[in-house]
């Protein structure tokens, strides 16, 4: 008797009993037809995604065999959400997907797309809708290995109705069982043109209404039935398989790799176990609840942004600069698809998604964003209750509401149809809300009989989305129960297969290997690009700066601030990258809280320069989604204190999008951030957080903090530069102190404020990343100083009176917190063999940790000392003094280590 637990051999085994149990239909019709009258999903579509779902079961059931003996390392399935792969079977190829970790059968569909399978139609001809995708683009992302799977004449085809069974065991060479007098049909590379159907090949269906012929080809192996030329007088005995290729040998084979964490994997490359391929328009998302939902919300603004920004160029509507805006990584019609699961819609990163795309809508400004809440019931063992997530989903203004329940197979491939074309056709958002089940658990460690009673746990297994498309094909007159059951041993033969392929493949063998794709910096390529920059905005591009400037360049209207430095680098930006955009809180109507983005809006409209709501996800978001969607985004955050609102947006999506994608896709983003602490009159924790250990902590992240106006604009231009050369993902943190300070020493000396450089000088003015700046006072040969931000002022006026005293003082400003320039804070340490380090930050977890742990692991044998902000948030007014460093702490630190 089999047990209420959904054990990998329970499930097998029940749902082998549930197929044998459906029999043969009354009568055979024709797979061309409907499945249902007035249907839009046929017969030979159904038969060909009930492959798919099998596909993906089989993998859960091959990822939890490769557990038991230790070869694989990830266990969270897709087993009860395979009817997934109806939404894929809508969509396009070309609709970017991110999807959470239950798209097993979804990601089946769509690697089929890309091979050029249509539903029930088998291989489109190359260069038609749906058929294959651009070859994979070349590095370690594309990497194609064949094994005995992908090669179609190798492994076992699906027999026609009344062979034998004959399933080889696992291992029994590569010849398994044939198609009843007929050979394997290989499968098509996804990157080689498929054969144009032909005499033996399936002729395709085309539905009447919404489906895949009017959105897009699915994925599906070559209908058969079809082929055979079924009717609804046909007699029982037409064979529903003749010939067929395996078309998710290519999913199989990605995702089973990623199981083993094999270095081959196509996507993450053996770093996570992620559902990802670049040729399928599926970006990789991280395991965090919800999290990639902002971004989902970004890529549809910026899908719809690009295309206003054309629009309106092609009027002169607005100004985008000298050169053209870089091809768009998907057509402007495309949708963006964002799947997630039901305990998600109560995470934080959710609520921010879908209030900003309601948000969005109100304002009239277009977000195709379809978002897919599969709906288990659960959150690993905490249950939603009953009806919260439709009253939740129902509530969300601007966004417009579906539902369809995955166990009805007809009724859910027509709603995410109907779903995908409203979305398509308004430019809006929607939510489909797909109800699920649970099938083994949550992971394969989840003892399920902890928190489910038997009753539930068989009500689920009741409504099994893969036996009910089975079901489906035998009321339909499409198969035969015992036709199902063959075909899913046969599909479980082919995974095993692929299963036994992947485990001796090779894993990441050394750290160099794990972190090479995380943050490539090419530093030639960098100052290249500065310095053509300048090139341009000298030569080609110089009328329209100085009409950007009003006639006035920056470089000839004297020294300036650090606002006015930022502002005027931030337009030469502008006018250089067409791409570009600046977008935040109160950054454009009000020129932001401190004048920074002043005249940004007057100068490049509300296209490129546009203020959002208060949610500090939804900026950081949006700036994700448009990074990936090709523009050059520029999220200011309003406040330091406020990014930690939302700092997972940085370290759990944009600095892994390289990581788990090996470089084959980049979210390049500078983020502006108003920080640090010192304001005179105005302040209080909020407005001066001191906190930057969380950003220096992210891998991979690029930590700029300009502390004088000739450093700010050329530390912009270079994050600009890397961020569209290297996609690097930027932070440029400003210290609000010094804002609109002018003098060092004397009031009214001037010696803060400084020229800006014009175009000409900017390749020779270039700061590359990870390159301190360093001030010689007096004799500059007793003590080293090293700091950076309100610091670098601090220290300066620290040195000039410690001169006094007839000590000389070299002042590192350290510029870039990440990565941290070693090798000038090495050098300039043993010049003088006294280091004092100064560190606004809080003594733990503050800058000048890392610079003193840079020394010793340097070997570093001098006197080292440090003077640090306290461990304490900043309070209100005059008592901020107490906790933050100031010039005479400065000046006896130095005494102190010069008395040594």
């Amino acid at each position: 008797m089999l047990s209420d637990v959904t054990t990998p051999h329970d499930l097998d085994d029940r749902f082998r009993e549930t197929l044998a149990a459906l029999g043969a239909p009354r009568r055979r019709r024709d797979p061309a037809g409907p499945v249902t009258d007035g249907a839009a999903l046929t017969g030979a579509q159904a038969l060909d995604l009930f492959d798919a779902q099998v596909t993906s079961r089989q993998m859960d059931l091959a990822a939890r065999w490769l557990r038991s003996f230790g070869e694989g390392f990830y266990t969270i399935g897709s087993a009860g959400h395979e009817s997934n792969a109806l939404v894929a079977a809508v969509l396009r190829l070309t609709d970017p997907a991110l999807l959470h970790y239950r798209s097993g059968a979804f990601y089946c569909v769509r690697s089929a797309q890309a091979a050029g399978f249509v539903p029930g139609g088998g291989v489109a001809p190359a260069g038609e809708a749906g058929g294959p995708v651009a070859e994979r683009a070349a590095g370690p992302a594309a990497e194609r290995v064949e094994g005995p799977v992908a090669h179609g004449a190798a492994g076992p085809a699906i027999q026609a109705e009344g062979a034998d069974r004959a399933v080889a065991p696992a291992g029994d060479g590569a010849d398994g069982p044939a198609v009843d007098g007929a050979e394997g049909v290989a499968v098509p590379d996804r990157g080689a043109a498929p054969a144009t159907p032909g005499e033996d090949a399936p002729v395709q269906a085309t539905p009447d209404g919404p489906g895949p012929s009017d959105a897009g080809p699915v994925a599906a192996g070559a209908s058969d039935a079809a082929a055979a030329g079924a009717s609804d007088d046909a007699s029982d005995d037409v064979a529903v398989a003749v010939q067929r290729p395996w078309p998710y040998a290519e999913a199989a084979r990605d995702v089973l790799r990623g199981v083993v964490a094999s270095s081959r994997e196509p996507i993450a490359g053996g770093r996570h176990k992620v559902f990802g391929h670049p040729d399928l328009a599926v970006v990789p998302t991280t395991s965090t609840i919800a999290s990639h939902l902002p971004r989902a919300v970004g890529m549809g603004l910026a899908i719809e942004g690009r295309r206003r920004l054309e629009t309106r160029r092609a009027g002169g509507g607005v100004r985008l600069g000298e050169g053209d805006l870089p091809a768009a990584p998907w057509p402007p019609d495309s949708i963006v698809v964002c799947s997630f699961g039901d305990a998600s819609i109560n995470h934080a990163s959710a609520t921010a998604a879908l209030n900003t795309a309601g948000w969005y809508d109100h304002t009239g400004l277009r977000i195709p964003v379809l978002f897919v809440c599969e709906d288990n019931g659960l959150g690993i063992s905490v249950r939603s209750p009953q009806g919260w997530v439709e009253t939740a989903l129902r509530s969300r203004p601007g966004i417009r509401y579906f539902a369809a329940d995955g166990s009805d197979p007809a009724q859910a491939y027509a709603a995410a149809a109907e779903a995908a074309e409203w979305v398509r056709r308004h430019r809006r958002p929607a939510v489909l809300h797909l109800r699920t089940v649970r099938l083994m658990g949550h992971a394969g460690a989840d003892a399920e009989t902890a928190y489910r009673t038997p009753a539930e746990i068989g009500a689920d297994l009741e409504r099994d989305p893969v036996a009910a498309t089975a079901r489906l094909l035998v009321e339909a007159g499409v198969a035969s129960g015992e036709e199902l059951v063959a075909r899913y041993d046969d599909i479980g033969w082919r995974v095993r297969q692929v299963a036994e392929e992947v485990i001796g493949e090779p894993k990441l063998a050394d750290a160099a290997e794990v972190v090479a794709p995380l943050a490539p910096r090419r530093p030639v390529r960098v100052a290249r690009a500065v310095a053509e920059a300048g090139a341009r905005a000298a030569g080609p591009g110089a009328a329209a700066r100085a009409e950007a400037f009003g006639g006035k360049p920056p470089e000839l209207a004297g020294p300036l601030t650090l606002a006015q430095s930022i502002n005027a680098a931030l337009t030469d930006g502008m006018l250089d990258h067409p791409e570009m955009a600046v977008f935040g809180e109160d950054v454009a109507a009000k020129g932001g809280v401190y004048g920074v983005t002043k005249g940004l809006r007057d100068r490049f409209g509300p296209a490129r320069v546009f203020d959002t709501l208060l949610d500090e996800t939804s900026v950081l978001g949006l700036g994700l989604g448009a990074g990936l969607a090709g523009m050059l985004p520029v999220p200011e955050i309003q406040y330091l204190a406020y990014l930690h609102n939302a700092e997972d947006q940085l370290r759990g999506e944009a600095a892994t999008m390289r990581f788990f994608s090996q470089g084959a896709y980049r979210n390049p983003m500078v983020v502006r951030i108003a920080g640090l602490a010192y304001q005179e009159g105005f302040g209080g924790h909020f407005h001066n957080d001191n906190s930057v250990a969380v950003l220096r902590d992210v891998p991979g992240l690029v930590i700029a903090v300009p502390a004088r106006p000739d450093d700010a604009a050329p530390m912009l231009r270079t994050c600009l530069a890397s961020a569209a050369v290297d996609g690097s993902v930027c932070v440029f943190l400003e210290p609000i102190a010094l804002y609109h300070t002018r003098d060092l020493y004397a009031d009214g000396d001037g010696e803060w404020s400084a020229p800006y450089a014009e175009p000409g000088a900017w390749a020779s003015a270039h700061v590359p990343i990870g390159r301190a700046r360093v001030y010689g006072v007096g004799s500059a040969e007793d003590l080293t100083i090293i700091t950076f931000g309100n610091g670098v002022r601090l220290s300066l006026r620290a040195a000039a009176a410690l001169a006094d005293e007839g000590v000389g003082t070299r002042v590192v400003d350290l510029r870039w917190l990440a990565p941290l320039p070693v090798a000038d804070i090495i050098r300039e340490a043993s010049a003088t063999g006294r280091v004092l380090v100064v560190d606004e930050t809080r003594r733990s977890g503050g800058v000048g940790e890392g610079v003193i742990a840079a020394l010793v692991d340097a070997g570093y044998v001098g006197a080292a000392r440090r003077v640090a902000g306290v461990d304490s948030f900043v309070p209100l007014g005059p008592a901020a003094r107490q906790v933050l460093v100031s010039e005479d702490a400065i000046t006896q630190g130095a005494r102190t280590l010069l008395a040594r």
